[in-house]
């Protein structure tokens, strides 16, 4: 019996249920700082390293996936899902019972499981689906990916419904929203336990774990590699800070600009990805990767250019063209020309552009957008510089030392003081000590006068910030598209891209997809 579709559903539904989570989560944030009395950076410190943590669990599971099948490393991940939302809803009753600290683990020890069980999933979805059907790898690999936009709507969605509920219903709780990515999640689960699952299309026919290894000899695959972690660094990274970019550039259109412009990003990408298949039968997966990868530098240069807010629209459509097929079809190509190597090789592929984007994207960008928001606040207002910029120099990689702006400064400058004066006086009321508090309130009781001023050069130094990290991110995706046509022209030296099959006959008529059906346990 066929039970390829319900395992492909299983699979949909692990990116589904990762993409709400992400989305969510983004959206409770301020939740948590106000309930528990968390500052921005424990918030950073609870939500970031997921992608750090999640490509190093891809690498690790990859490693042993052929070998212990698939089934077993769904289902740790599906009761990793299931404890991971456990935790984070007790996070409540542990601080009234424990306090702040023992919210924070609470908090931490969740998001990290949800990371881990992510990477669990990630590390056998894209090769089983290359086993599933192997004749058409690239085609069902996009498909499968449109799962990740597709969560980022919902999640996105529920997310604007509970910002503008919540104000008004108080019965209407964080968990609630959080909760929804468990729908997904009990769905693949439920498959999962029900099902059988093929072999592996490497270990179906006979290859050793050393063989496996051994395609990491081939300097195409390095190159394809070092590709990955730039398809990270682009769509993964920018990602982070798109919403909140767009958000500052079209603060004058009204509110939730930013995370409207994601949403309409997302459906781009979960729409296009299932119409994969017949684009590379036109042009190749090689073609279609340095098509993508000239609109996304052109897209993201014009978000960092355009000032009205049609324009804006205009080009994050051409970005969402061109990041669309980037990830899916990077596996594609890698489970079509190296296929002995199983999940090991698709495995390093997530893995690395997981990576790239955690300690690359996502860092890089915010210093991008720090160092020019400081030369133009230098610039404009030296002064203004002096009260909002933070204490102690930092760098990233080899790049200059700069003092950002104080992101909890310039949270009160943008409100006029108002979070910051309503923190005091409950505070005051609890006769509690904040010590971060205290310390902005006596920074504020010096900076208001000059609030006035101060004001309009900060927004702009942020915002000029902003298009400048985007202008610099485009750099990325034009080193692909450079490195996309150098493997074009390799290719048509060899006669043109061909499949690796592990045995048999290439399908008649299929010039892109390859591979050998597997067996079932």
């Amino acid at each position: 019996m066929n039970n390829n579709k319900p395992l492909f559903i299983a699979s949909f539904m692990t990116l589904i249920a990762a993409g709400v989570g992400f989305a969510i989560r983004g959206g409770i944030l301020g939740d948590w700082g106000a309930q528990y009395g968390f500052t921005k950076f424990e918030l950073g410190t609870i939500t970031g390293g997921g992608l750090v943590g999640f490509g190093i669990v891809i690498l690790l599971a990859s490693l042993i996936t052929d070998n212990v099948g698939y089934k077993p490393i769904l289902l740790l991940a599906f009761i990793l899902h299931v404890l991971s939302a456990l935790i984070t809803f007790a996070a409540t009753p542990v601080f009234e019972a424990a306090g702040k600290d023992a919210t924070y683990w609470c908090l931490y020890v969740g998001m990290f499981m949800f990371a881990v069980a992510n990477g669990l999933c990630e590390a056998v979805i894209n090769p089983l689906v290359a086993t599933l059907y192997p004749h058409k790898k690239t085609h069902y690999l996009n498909i499968l990916h449109a799962g990740w936009p597709g969560g980022l709507i919902i999640g996105g969605i529920i997310a604007a419904i509970y910002a503008n509920m919540k104000e008004t219903t108080e019965w209407l709780r964080w968990e609630i929203p959080m909760a929804v990515f468990l729908v997904p999640t009990l769905i693949y689960g439920f498959i999962v336990i029900k099902q059988k699952f093929p072999l592996s299309e490497a270990k179906s026919a006979g290859v050793s774990f050393g063989q496996m290894l051994m395609t990491f000899a081939s300097p195409l695959l390095i190159f394809l590699l070092l590709l990955q972690a730039c398809v990270g660094y682009v769509e993964l990274g920018t990602d982070s800070w798109i919403a909140s970019i767009t958000e500052s550039i079209l603060e004058g259109q009204g509110p939730g600009q930013g995370l409207y412009l994601f949403i309409y990003a997302s459906s781009i990408m979960f729409v296009l990805r299932f119409f994969a298949g017949p684009i590379v039968e036109k042009i190749n997966p090689l073609g279609l990767l340095c098509i993508s990868a000239c609109f996304g530098a052109v897209g993201l240069y014009m978000i960092g250019t355009f000032e009205a807010a049609i324009l804006i629209w205009l080009a994050m459509t051409v970005y969402s063209l061109g990041k669309t097929f980037l990830w899916p079809t990077m596996l594609g190509v890698v489970g079509e020309r190296f296929p002995k190597g199983g999940a090991l090789t698709m495995g390093a592929m997530g893995g690395i552009g997981m990576l790239s984007a955690g300690l690359l994207g996502g860092p890089g960008i915010g210093y991008n957008q720090d160092y020019y928001a400081t030369q133009k606040l230098e610039q404009i207002s030296p002064e203004a510089y002096e009260r909002y910029a933070v204490a102690d120099k930092s760098s990233f990689l080899f790049l200059p030392e700069i003092k950002g702006l104080d992101g909890s400064k310039v949270s009160v400058l943008k409100n006029d003081g108002k979070d910051l004066t309503e923190a005091v006086e409950v505070l005051k009321k609890e006769n509690k000590q904040d010590a971060s508090i205290s310390a902005l309130n006596q920074w504020w009781q010096g900076a208001e006068e000059f609030a006035p001023e101060d004001k309009p050069d900060v927004k702009e130094a942020g915002i000029y910030g902003g298009r400048m990290a985007l202008k610099c991110t485009a750099l990325v995706p034009l080193f692909m598209a450079f490195g996309y046509f150098i493997l074009v022209l390799y290719f048509r030296s060899k006669g043109g891209y061909q499949v690796e099959v592990l045995h048999g006959e290439k399908p008649e008529g299929e010039h892109y997809t390859g591979g050998v059906e597997g067996p079932v346990k």
